[in-house]
Parts: structure tokens; sequence; C-alpha cells
């Protein structure tokens, strides 16, 4: 665990990693490009490189004319599986932090340097996230509103994660730095001694509540979470979930159960079956029968899993 609130050494090589699949064309080449313009402006004397995981599918084709890494996993691991195969080349790279970000994510000029800021700022910060703001897909953002998306993720007592400040015009957010109760896995920068201390993504969540689970655990082992106002990225939002219909339902009610399991309280964990019990008389029914038939027969290897902290 960490407990020390002592400044930490200086962040030098920090890993980008931008997780692809499928995304609509031209957002995934959008994503990429942003990152690569503010790395060649940024002159703040941090060293970063970028990797590109191809999740199953076509990435590698159509970043064809751009110079940028791509590493293709063969199939789709889902989130937390593609991400861990960037995490493991940033952590075997010797990166001192590595950031996270989805393929429907725009990188706003200067983005990365507030986060590393506050990250070294005391031993005891695990992750750094900038503000997502709401984007419709356009190319011009100065005619977009600047509303948040995600400053965060609160939990509710059942469980339930959603994002923090959501619509908020970004002139309302607090000015300074705060701490908050857990990321989003949009866009995040995580400190390598976090994933030396916790672990990675628990790859059996698929999709949905694996950055929820992760922030979870590394708060349990004392680390903190942040919002770093003073970096926005733009987020065109579900670009390559929406095609999952029901299945989707279905994913988000168990990994819910499944990190109550985890990480809740014992009434937290029973408030949660509760919900999910009264969502079966529910559309879409066969979605929410599934989920909680499988959050059940799941739930023995999660409880057990609340003894080690650790997932690989």
């Amino acid at each position: 665990g960490c407990s020390s609130t002592e400044p930490r050494s200086p962040i030098v090589q920090v890993t980008i990693i931008v997780l692809a699949f499928d995304a609509p064309l031209g957002l995934l080449e959008r994503s990429v490009l942003a990152v690569l313009a503010d790395m060649k402006n940024d002159l703040s004397g941090y060293q970063m490189d970028l990797v590109v995981i191809d999740n199953g599918s076509s990435a590698r084709t159509r970043l064809a004319g751009i110079d940028v890494e791509v590493v293709e996993t063969g199939s789709n691991g889902g989130y937390g599986g593609g991400m861990n195969a960037g995490i493991i080349r940033g952590l075997e790279r010797g990166a001192d932090a590595i950031a996270l970000l989805n393929d429907d994510v725009i990188v706003e000029e200067g983005w990365m340097t507030p986060l590393l800021d506050d990250l070294q700022g005391a031993r005891d910060i695990g992750s750094v996230q900038p503000t997502l703001l709401h984007s419709n897909g356009g190319t011009d953002k100065q005619t977009e509103t600047r509303t948040v998306n995600s400053a965060g993720v609160v939990v509710d007592s059942y469980g339930a994660g959603s994002d923090r400040l959501r619509g908020l015009d970004v002139r309302n957010l607090p000015a300074e730095p705060d701490d908050i109760q857990a990321f989003t896995g949009g866009a995040v920068v995580i400190h390598r001694e976090m994933f030396e201390d916790v672990g990675i993504f628990d790859e059996r969540f698929f999709l949905y509540y694996e950055d929820l689970e992760l922030a979870r655990r590394a708060a349990r082992s004392g680390w903190r979470h942040r919002h770093v106002p003073q970096s926005s990225v733009w987020h065109v939002g579900s670009a390559t979930t929406e095609r999952l219909g029901d299945d989707r339902r279905r994913l988000q009610e168990r990994n819910r159960i499944w990190v109550t399991m985890m990480h809740g309280s014992v009434s937290e964990a029973l408030r949660g079956f509760g919900l999910s019990i009264r969502r079966l008389r529910h559309q879409p029914r066969a979605a929410h029968w599934r989920a909680l038939i499988e959050g059940v027969a799941g739930a023995p290897t999660r409880l057990a899993s609340r003894v080690g902290h650790r997932y690989r």
C-alpha cells in the first residue's frame, strides 16, 4: 500500500496508450494525430512515447500513413485486455507514468503537463485525470459548448459508478486539482508505483467497470485519485460500444455486482443485489437475468479476491 505524502521522485518517462477498436472512420486518426502534435510541441522536458494497441481491429491499416507504433493483440480482449497489453509494454520500457486514452478521445494542446505536475505532488497519488469534455464529433472545437462529460467517477450506495460533474459548464469547475473517488478509464494517467503495488486491470470484466474496480482496489491500498481541471480532452463517447445492444446492459449490471463483491461493504453488496433483482421487471429482461446469474456465479471468486488486493 501507499500512505506517504512526501514528494516523489521526478517523472521522466511517460508512455501514452491509445486503445483502438473500430472507432468511426477518421476518429482514431484524429485521436492519434492530436497526441502526436502535442508531443511534438511539448516543451516540458518529459520523454514521451505513444503506442496504439490494435484490439483486433483495423488500426494498423488505418494508421499506415502516420508514423506511430501499432501493437496488434490479435483479438478483442476488451478494454482491460487491450490496455493491459499497453501497460505491460510501458512498464517494461521503464515508464514512470502511463497515460491511457480511448480512441474516441481528442486531447487538447498542453493536456499532459498539468497532469504530470500534480502526479508528482505526493507519493500517495496513484492517478490523475483531465476533464473530459462533451464532443458531438465535430472538428471545429470553437463551435462546441465546453461542458463536462466526466471529471472523475462517483460511486452510489448500490455500487454503481457515474460521471462526476457531468453536464457542468467548465467555467464552474473547481479552480484547483482535487481528490476524486475513482477515475474514468477514457483518459487517465497512472503512476508506475500504483501498478506495481496493486496490479493491472482485471480482464474478467471485458468491458465496463474495470476502471472502477482498479480505482477502488488502489484506494483500499491507500492510493489517491485526482482530477486536474487545468487539463482537458474531448470525448465523443460510446463510439464503439453502441453496437453491443442489450449486451451492454448485461456487462454493466454483472460487473457492478462483481465490484461490490470485491470492494464494497456488506450493505452495499446487498443493496446492489437488490437493485439487480428489481431490474428483472424491466426491459431488457433477458440481459438483466443473465447479468444477475453471471454476477452470482462469479461472486465466490470475487469475494476471495478481497483478501489479495491485487490482480496479477
